[in-house]
Formats: structure tokens, sequence, C-alpha cells
């Protein structure tokens, strides 16, 4: 299942990619709606390779999730991996310059099962696959409209 969004925003791209590599803001942002975050590699350390470990509940059954940045590639984009409850996801952000001050986002989600369970749990959000493609899209358009307002608001 693929979810996709693209953004034109009025930013140059090293500003959209600086509100993207924000990592410990979206770690806050994370807690504060109850997700235990834990980064599995050193803080400092920011680039590829980057690691965090979330438990919370979904559907009211507490979950696991490992969340991996395999690429970084500075100031083109990010990719990232996950695992959780047998679905492997893989988010993908590129970014392109228009103008020296407009930069196209463009946002992948892709949902893959590794397990009869998530087979299922995959079946029934392809249910509500229009509502879902249409929330993903506000979130990523409200993104963008906040790095053009200069306060980056987490997803």
């Amino acid at each position: 299942m693929q979810f996709s969004s693209k953004e034109d925003i009025e930013a140059p791209i090293e500003t959209v990619f600086a509100a993207l590599s924000e990592f410990e803001a979206f770690e806050r942002s994370a807690i504060r709606r109850g997700i235990e975050v834990q980064r599995a590699n050193e803080a400092g350390v920011i680039g590829a390779g980057m690691a965090w470990e979330a438990a919370f509940d979904l559907r009211g059954k507490p979950r696991k999730l490992h969340l991996e940045l395999c690429e970084f590639d500075a100031p083109n984009g990010m990719r990232f991996e996950s695992e959780s409850f047998g679905l492997a996801g893989t988010l993908t952000i590129d970014l392109v310059a228009l103008s020296p001050k407009r930069t196209r986002m463009a946002t992948v989600l892709n949902l893959a099962p590794k397990s009869l369970s998530s087979r299922l749990f995959l079946q029934s959000l392809k249910l509500a696959k229009a509502n879902l493609t249409k929330r993903f899209k506000i979130k990523v358009a409200d993104f963008a409209k906040s790095i053009e307002t200069g306060k980056p608001r987490r997803i």
C-alpha cells in the first residue's frame, strides 16, 4: 500500500531540509502524543544509521516499532525504513529546488506485510484508503505550510 504527496514550499531547499532534520523536535512531538520513543544510537550523531525504538497502543494492543534512517542526502532528501508487528514500511522524502526560494517536497510512504496478521491489517486499511490518503496529504500540506511561516509543526 502506498501513500504519496507533493508540495511546493516557498522556502529555500536548505531551510526545508533543516526543518525535516529536527529529529529531537519530532521525538518530543511523539512523546507528547503518548508514544514512548528512545533513540537506539548516540543522540549527537545526525545522519544515516540513526535509529529509534518506539512503543505505543494501536487498536487496543501494545505495539513496538523500529525506525531507521537509511539515507541522509543533505539537502536533497532522506529515506527511513521501519518494522512493526510484521509490517515493513519505507518513507522517502525527496526535495528539489525549483528556484532559490521555492522547493518541491515529494513524500512517499510504502507499507508491505510480512505476516498473515499484517496482511489482514493492511487489507482493512485498503477499505479506508481514500480517507487515509486524504489525511496523509493534509498532514504533509500542513507541515509544508508551517515551514513557509517559519514555525514548523510536527506531523
